[in-house]
């Protein structure tokens, strides 16, 4: 008997993931959502032993079982997303600046205003 399928808010870091073909391709490594509107963005996994991380959007999400999250893509299909960069959050700096404000954020940061 087959276990019955849990919602997107159960899922958890290390759950093996599947390709549409039944293979293991990797495992969880973060959700994307928002769980007070219940909304599933998608998920990103760990591909292969040494791989790098892949965003799946939740419309490739065919099933999730306890434990298993399955995939409608292929192991190709999977291979080709581009590996997943975290976002960077940027920060703003006010106008009304000093100059010396402006020129140590960008030192220490590295970035452009």
């Amino acid at each position: 008997m087959a276990p019955d399928p849990v919602a997107w808010i159960n899922i958890e870091p290390s759950w093996k993931v599947f390709d549409a073909q039944g293979e293991e391709s990797g495992q969880v490594h973060e959700l994307a959502g928002d769980e007070n509107a219940d909304i599933f963005d998608g998920l990103v996994i760990k591909h292969g032993t040494l791989g790098k991380d892949k965003y799946v959007p939740a419309e490739q999400v065919t099933q999730i079982l306890p434990g298993e999250v399955h995939l409608s893509l292929t192991r190709e299909q999977i291979e080709a997303i581009e590996n997943y960069a975290e976002p960077v959050e940027e920060q703003i700096i006010p106008e009304r600046s000093t100059w010396y404000q402006r020129f140590a954020w960008k030192w220490l940061t590295g970035r452009k205003r």
